[in-house]
């Protein structure tokens, strides 16, 4: 049974998608702690990041930080900030969230609210930078 990652990936639930090529797959956090907070996905569904192959593990680095450009050139931020927790969902994914402080990256404080239209737009903003990279 496919989880809700693969599902968002295969089209299954909607998602404000990103960027995606035959391995990996990036799309908006529905529950983002910064505008452009996203998350990035190997295709393969693999519950921990230590257990993706050399290539897969290798290949979800460069493909992310070509996402990280892209979220960069959209949300002014001092950096762009890595988060890898792996407990929430069982598919391994990699956060990419623009932080100013180190503060901003913390899991437990409270999320920002964005609309659809919100949502929407920053994805095709952030889109649009990465394919223009």
């Amino acid at each position: 049974m496919s989880g809700i990652f693969s599902k968002i990936a295969q089209g299954q639930i909607p998602s404000y998608k990103i960027a995606e090529d035959d391995k990996y797959f990036a799309f908006l956090d529905i529950n983002p702690l910064a505008k452009g907070h996203t998350l990035v996905i190997p295709k393969q569904e693999v519950d921990y990041l230590f257990d993706l192959d050399e290539d897969t593990y290798t290949g979800l680095w460069t493909f992310s930080k070509k996402v990280a450009k892209a979220i960069e050139s959209v949300c002014p931020c001092e950096r762009i900030g890595v988060a890898v927790v792996g407990l929430e969902v069982p598919h391994a994914h990699v956060h990419l969230v623009p932080i100013n402080t180190v503060g901003d990256i913390d899991f437990s404080r409270n999320r920002v609210a964005m609309t659809k239209e919100e949502f929407a737009a920053v994805a095709k903003e952030i889109r649009l930078g990465f394919l223009n990279l």
